[in-house]
């Protein structure tokens, strides 16, 4: 007979001469070891080398084999080991009890020595097998919480290269794209609980706003350089030119989904933010003119969070505000151009606005 590697038998009972039958049939296959009683097996159970099958007399003085199971099962450490009740009890009862409270099998004294170690080959070989499956879960589980983190960092580093990529195209704008992703984190973490946005803003939506803020102004990549980088004010033929980057971004990141077989879940709050950021809760923005809750509450809370950082920035044709004076502008916004909910979640927020600011100040 063929030796499991490393296969331990505990033997339970309170007779010393059944205990020294089974060492001595199965001593010469498997390492045993030995209780004569129920507090002793839990004990030797629990400790190294901890076996991998547990042989267990039912009538026992103190505590009885059914007990001794109960309290294997019931403890995490020992919940896992197979028991096989050994006993001279022949009611089919009593051992229907015992199959249906988990155990693998049922041995009646006298013990019969080849159908004994049938019966602990088998199920040593079952644990075996279990093992091995639960350790190739495992080593899958691992796998795929690598792959699944391999691809986050993925997704997380090409969108701040194409965030970079718009940058490069606008070199002002420094550290807006770190800011305003943290202002909307802001915004939407203590907005979640509000009764106008619980419903949308949870925790899944939080983290796909969160990572796609910085591909607000992707659409900037199809700007003229002469418009984009004008030291001055725009003429009105320009800047009807730079109001098409909303409508170009959502167009780059839809052409983006047409290569994917499903939806892309951040792709679509994407498009969101880059197609409705410049548009007023009272109508008056663009591309599309939307009024109130037609806005996207994405686009909602990066419409304040881009204004504010372009307030305190300084751009080439225009000193940057203190923070004092772009709190009172956004206030000043209230139902015009924002939301007023997220402006007076803004206006509780307002330090960790200034800390966010200062924390990813750009380096002039």
């Amino acid at each position: 007979m063929l030796k499991p590697p490393g296969a331990t038998v505990l033997i339970v009972d309170d007779a010393a001469e059944n205990l020294d039958l089974l060492a001595e049939l199965l001593q010469p296959h498997y390492r045993v070891r030995a209780a004569t009683s129920g507090a002793r097996a839990l004990a030797v159970a629990r400790s190294a080398p901890q076996p991998d099958l547990v042989l267990l007399d039912v009538m026992m003085p103190g505590m009885d084999g059914h007990e001794v199971f109960a309290r294997l099962r019931a403890d995490p450490v020992t919940a896992g080991i197979p028991v096989i009740f050994v006993t001279a009890m022949g009611e089919i009862e009593d051992e229907l009890r015992g199959l249906e409270a988990g155990a693998v099998d049922y041995l009646a004294k006298p013990i019969v020595p080849p159908l004994l170690l049938a019966r602990v080959r088998t199920q040593l070989e079952l644990k075996q097998a279990r093992d091995r499956l639960a350790g190739q879960n495992a080593w899958l589980e691992a796998e795929v919480a690598r792959r699944m983190h391999e691809n986050d960092q993925t997704q997380l580093v090409t969108i701040r290269a194409l965030a970079h990529l718009a940058e490069t195209r606008d070199p002002e704008t420094g550290n807006h794209i770190l800011r305003t992703q943290a202002y909307v984190h802001t915004l939407a973490t203590r907005l979640s609980g509000h009764a106008r946005f619980r419903d949308t803003l949870d925790a899944r939506y939080i983290d796909l706003l969160t990572r796609s803020a910085p591909l607000h102004d992707i659409g900037k990549v199809g700007i003229p350089d002469a418009i984009l980088r004008k030291p001055g004010p725009l003429s009105p033929d320009e800047w009807q030119i730079m109001k098409t980057h909303a409508r170009l971004g959502v167009e780059a990141i839809e052409l983006a989904e047409r290569d994917v077989d499903q939806p892309v879940a951040f792709l679509s709050v994407a498009k969101e933010i880059a197609g409705g950021h410049h548009e007023k809760w009272d109508g008056s923005g663009y591309p599309a003119g939307l009024a109130g809750d037609a806005i996207p509450v994405s686009a909602r809370l990066m419409a304040l969070a881009d204004v504010f950082d372009a307030l305190i920035t300084r751009r080439v044709y225009k000193p940057p505000f203190s923070f004092d004076e772009a709190h009172d502008i956004i206030l000043g916004g209230r139902g015009s151009h924002f939301d007023p909910d997220v402006v007076d979640v803004f206006d509780d927020a307002f330090d960790d606005f200034v800390g966010i600011a200062r924390h990813h100040q750009d380096s002039d």
